[in-house]
C-alpha cells in the first residue's frame, strides 16, 4: 500500500514576504540635465532657467522622477531643486540621482510604513525572484524591519531556501 504525499510546504505556518507585491505603480522617468548644459558641461543659469521656465512639466503628471546628470558637470544643488520645485505640482516624487536610486527611496517610504505585527513570531521566507526592478537596499530595509519581529527569517522558496536569522530562546 502506497503512503499519501504530503505537500508538507503547503501544509506549514511558513509565511511568503513578496516585496514585489509592494511595488509602487507609476511610470519611472530618468530626467538628464546635461541635454540643459552648454555643449553638456557648462550650466548657464540664466540658460538654465529659461529652459526650465519653458518645459512642458505637465508631460510627468502622476511619474516617479530622478534627476540625474549623464555628463561629468559639475551641477549645483540649486539646480536640481529649481526642477524639483517645477515637478512637484505634476510628479509622484523626485529625487536626485540614478533609477535604482528612485526605487530605493520608494521601497524605503514603502518599507518605512508597513505595519509587520501581523508576522510576530512566525517564520518568513523573502521571495527573491522578482519580475518589477525590486533594489537589493529593499531587502536589507526588509529585514531590519522583520528582524527584531518574526521567529525566522529565510531567502528564497519554499521547497529551496536559504535560512538567514533565527530567533535565539530565551
Amino acid at each position: 500500500m502506497a503512503e499519501e504525499i504530503l505537500n508538507r510546504v503547503a501544509n506549514s505556518k511558513l509565511i511568503t514576504f513578496n516585496l514585489e507585491d509592494y511595488y509602487p505603480e507609476g511610470e519611472r522617468v530618468l530626467f538628464d540635465v546635461k541635454d540643459w548644459l552648454l555643449e553638456g558641461f557648462v550650466l548657464r543659469e540664466s540658460e538654465f532657467r529659461k529652459q526650465a521656465k519653458n518645459h512642458d512639466w505637465s508631460q510627468y503628471e502622476g511619474k516617479f522622477i530622478a534627476l540625474t546628470c549623464s555628463s561629468d558637470a559639475i551641477i549645483p544643488a540649486w539646480a536640481f531643486m529649481l526642477l524639483a520645485i517645477y515637478l512637484q505640482p505634476y510628479a509622484k516624487k523626485v529625487i536626485t540621482g540614478d533609477l535604482e536610486t528612485l526605487e530605493t527611496v520608494l521601497y524605503t517610504e514603502v518599507i518605512s510604513k508597513m505595519d509587520v505585527s501581523n508576522l510576530q513570531d512566525k517564520p518568513v521566507i523573502v521571495k527573491g525572484c522578482a519580475h518589477k526592478p525590486v533594489p537589493k537596499n529593499a531587502y536589507l530595509l526588509l529585514i531590519e524591519k522583520l528582524q527584531p519581529v518574526v521567529k525566522s527569517l529565510m531567502y528564497g522558496e519554499a521547497c529551496s531556501s536559504v535560512p538567514l536569522y533565527k530567533k535565539p530562546k530565551n
